[in-house]
């Protein structure tokens, strides 16, 4: 990472941490961060141990917990800067935070960044459709989606030009043998994929739903829930910007079947009823007044569409990350499970009347 990556105001330090020896490289970033704190009396505790990044919170306490100093330090995984911008990831970041949307970045480091604590738990299958703490997330993502950043950052929907992004870095011919037969066999060939991308753009391309400033990978994890405030939160913003409103929140409906590659349950996926009730709050943030039946049910229809590209999107991301990636994840197995819903999908939801 170089240092027009950081925004002004970000310390930077010029420290990278090895995947093979964590903790030495965050006591040498919190040294900067937080100078005053006695390394005997550090700890850690590692939140994720992500398929593409590690978060780990660093404190002084013994607990984790409102008022005490927590940092957050996010390790980002091999290779990923190949699929994310982050010079955009901390610009983002920084604006949501000023806007009250995001977490402050105490510093950056060549491979990762340290964040604030936002106190809470993250989301699982069964509290994402509670429909008190729902109302919340609909309304964050309005909140959100009414951004506006500079005028020096086209108001363009990111999917296509990242969808083309990750097709160009499938390799023609996967370094192992088994991969590649696999990989044949599941998907045929990259020219296959990019004919399908290019008949989805086609039918998606002229849809009427609005550009906004989208989070883009609204799974469940990344949405923070304090039960006490009564409040949800959204972090992790590596491929936020600007998108179709109904792709941000098709994407975010697609993460309710399970949280695993071994959980995932497609008669989770909520129900029209469901999706119509949220919509409809979301919508009522985001006009800031009641919607019609009609403009919800408009918006329903564009999100079942939205949902196809999303999961072609993230099916074409794991099979990058199926070449790319060292980590212990079985992303072509996660490729077949995104694709195959894509395919099943697409007749039904583009045959329905419009």
């Amino acid at each position: 990472m170089s240092l027009a990556c950081w925004a002004a105001g970000d310390i930077f330090i010029p420290v990278e941490i090895e995947e093979d020896d964590i903790y030495t490289g965050i006591y040498k970033v919190l040294q900067t961060i937080r100078p005053d704190w006695p390394a005997e009396r550090i700890n850690f505790k590692l939140f994720t141990d992500g398929i593409t990044n590690k978060l780990i919170a660093c404190h002084l306490n013994n607990e984790i917990g409102e008022g005490n100093d927590v940092m957050l330090v996010r390790i980002y995984g091999n290779k990923t800067d190949l699929l994310i911008d982050r010079t955009a990831e901390i610009r983002n970041i920084t604006t949501l935070n000023v806007l009250g949307l995001a977490p402050k970045i105490y510093g950056v480091f060549k491979n990762g960044l340290v964040y604030e604590y936002y106190p809470g738990v993250t989301l699982n299958v069964n509290s994402v459709v509670d429909t008190k703490i729902a109302t919340k997330v609909a309304q964050q993502m309005a909140k959100m989606h009414k951004v506006q950043l500079g005028r020096e950052i086209k108001e363009e929907p990111m999917l296509w030009d990242k969808i083309e992004q990750f097709l160009c870095l499938i390799p023609e011919s996967f370094t192992e043998k088994v991969k590649q037969i696999r990989f044949a066999n599941s998907f045929g060939s990259v020219t296959r994929l990019r004919i399908e991308f290019e008949r989805l753009k086609l039918r998606l391309i002229n849809t009427e739903s609005p550009i906004v400033f989208a989070h883009n990978d609204l799974l469940l994890g990344n949405v923070i829930y304090n039960e006490s405030k009564g409040t949800v939160s959204f972090i992790d913003y590596e491929y936020a910007a600007y998108n179709y409103q109904a792709f941000d929140i098709a994407n975010h409906f697609n993460e309710y079947v399970g949280l695993s590659i071994d959980d995932i349950d497609y008669n989770r996926y909520p129900s029209k009823e469901y999706q119509m009730f949220w919509i409809r709050t979301y919508l009522s943030d985001y006009l800031s007044r009641d919607p019609s039946e009609t403009e919800v049910e408009k918006v329903f229809k564009e999100v079942q569409q939205m949902s196809l590209a999303s999961h072609f999107m993230w099916g074409v991301w794991s099979l990058v990350q199926y070449e790319l990636s060292e980590i212990d994840f079985d992303f072509g197995k996660y490729a077949e499970i995104r694709l195959k819903r894509y395919y099943e999908q697409k007749d039904k939801i583009f045959s329905e009347p419009k």
